[in-house]
């Protein structure tokens, strides 16, 4: 039989309490996905854009407009990259229409959809009230892409000489 003492009992209530306490902090930092899509959009962020269509939100979001696609600006030896010499050149002219778009102004997520195959986060983007792919589709710089539906990518370059 082994003797207990009262520091035996306390070591023990201690580390016990450390283990409850650690938990009850890691609980309330973590927020479950449903939470942290309604804090994105209620946020109004700012917007990186990396081409036309995906970028990075100032909360450090990876994303891709969701429902729209724009010419590739990668080179043509890259994977992903345009298909042809007139559609890299439309991609930089679509990615400054998205710049321009948003110059200077802020956006709120307001709809998000997963991730993508590169694990960016697809979603739609209101800018004071109006949908971003939307205006961007009508500026004429992007195409409607219904890739949920799996329709074909818009070929950038059919009629292209290049």
């Amino acid at each position: 039989m082994s003797v207990r003492t009262p520091l035996t009992y306390l070591a023990g209530a201690a580390i016990l309490l450390s283990i409850v306490a650690g938990g009850a902090v890691y609980a309330s930092s973590s927020s479950s996905p449903a939470s942290a899509a309604t804090e994105m959009q209620s946020a109004a962020l700012t917007v990186y854009w990396s081409d036309g269509d995906s970028g990075r939100l100032s909360d450090g979001t990876k994303f891709r407009l969701h429902g729209i696609d724009s010419p590739e600006t990668g080179s043509m030896k890259q994977r992903g990259g345009a298909k042809c010499e007139a559609e890299r050149d439309l991609g930089f002219e679509a990615k400054e229409a998205a710049l321009e778009l948003t110059r200077g102004r802020t956006v709120r997520v307001r709809e998000t959809r997963g991730k993508d195959r590169y694990e960016r986060t697809v979603l739609s983007l209101d800018l004071d009230g109006k949908d971003v792919a939307s205006l961007l589709v009508a500026g004429g710089t992007h195409r409607t892409w219904d890739y949920d539906g799996h329709q074909k990518k818009p070929d950038w370059c059919a009629g292209a000489a290049s």
